[in-house]
């Protein structure tokens, strides 16, 4: 870390910040200008007491991190990009684009079945549905539960996809890994620490959506909870962003893929259909994921929209999944993802 000092402080003053700076740990190196003094803090940040608490010292004018917050999850030290197993696929890096579709929730075993063959047929690999649905309204539909997870174990052995559904709390995490190939951390719920860690010990690969006022740093520091927990296999999911602009549900950060990309060897899937909140929007917008260097996406497909139990205006019908799947085939091939 950088301690900055402010401009003519005197010499007994620097000499107690840089005594204060040993005995936090870290190894003080002084370099002594003709108005203002810097100290270079040379110590593992993730062992030491923070220095930033030097802030508050009148003599002290900042405090610089030169090591990033997350120290698993950054590409930093030429790390290995990651690439996770789920089932018989390979996702991540130079692994053709992982097609995750399927109904906003699950509703009825006959919706599932016609869903789940309907995107497989397509090319997806994995199916999403929600058992339990997080809601903004207590009186809206909630999920099936265990029952929904039922339905999708069903789906799994008829078709042979993998599942990727939502754990809401930390009671339900045997019950959600049973029946899940992929655990889905929503939004929500992308900063709630001990369910993070709950779902980590699972060894299940874990799909960590960004929350709604998120920023990036943040995003990637509680993908670090996860590997610190000891799971190394973290999907990093894009899904919109609250901001100003009513046009759509949420603005997808498409920027924040390329960041994710850089700042992370972390596989990264976009969510179209939650990135906007509308139908009409979502091919055009996996377009853009894919050509900015996506490794897969999660898309909300249902047999029929107009009756879906919940969201059902971002959710794209059948054809409308075909077509995705067309429109996205010569961005696939340009960019190495097939």
């Amino acid at each position: 870390m950088i301690v900055v000092l402010r401009p003519n402080v005197g010499t007994q003053a620097i000499d107690r910040v840089i005594a204060e700076v040993e005995k936090l740990g870290y190894k003080p190196h002084p370099v002594r200008g003709d108005f203002q003094t810097i100290i270079a803090a040379i110590g593992d940040e993730t062992t030491h007491h923070t220095l930033e608490t030097l802030t508050a010292w009148p003599e002290v004018e900042s405090v610089m991190r030169v090591q990033k917050r997350y120290k698993l999850v950054t590409r930093e030290g030429g790390k290995k990009e990651t690439v996770i197993k789920v089932g018989e696929h390979l996702i991540g890096a130079g692994q053709p684009l992982a097609l995750m579709a399927g109904p906003c929730s699950v509703e009825s075993e006959d919706q599932v079945m016609r869903s789940a063959e309907a995107v497989r047929k397509a090319g997806a690999i994995i199916l999403r549905g929600g058992a339990f649905k997080p809601r903004t309204s207590p009186y809206e539909f909630q999920g099936l539960g265990e029952a929904g997870l039922k339905i999708l174990s069903k789906a799994k052995r008829e078709t042979g996809l993998a599942i990727i559904t939502e754990l809401l709390s930390e009671t339900d995490t045997d019950l959600v890994a049973e029946h899940a190939d992929i655990i889905q951390i929503g939004a929500r719920n992308s900063q709630n620490f001990q369910l993070l860690i709950k779902a980590a010990k699972t060894g299940k690969p874990i799909l960590l959506k960004r929350g709604m006022s998120e920023r990036i740093e943040e995003w990637l520091l509680a993908a670090e909870y996860i590997l610190a927990a000891g799971n190394p296999n973290v999907f990093l999911c894009e899904r919109g962003i609250r901001t100003f602009e009513t046009y759509t549900r949420n603005t997808l950060d498409i920027g924040a893929v390329a960041a994710a990309k850089r700042e992370s060897h972390l596989p990264v899937i976009v969510d179209p259909s939650q990135g906007c909140g509308r139908a009409d929007l979502v091919i055009d917008l996996c377009k853009a994921a894919v050509a900015i260097g996506a490794d897969g996406l999660l898309v909300e497909v249902h047999p029929n929209p107009a009756e879906a139990w919940s969201d059902g205006q971002q959710q794209l019908d059948i054809d409308g999944f075909r077509r995705l799947v067309e429109a996205i085939r010569p961005i696939c091939l340009a960019v190495g993802k097939v």
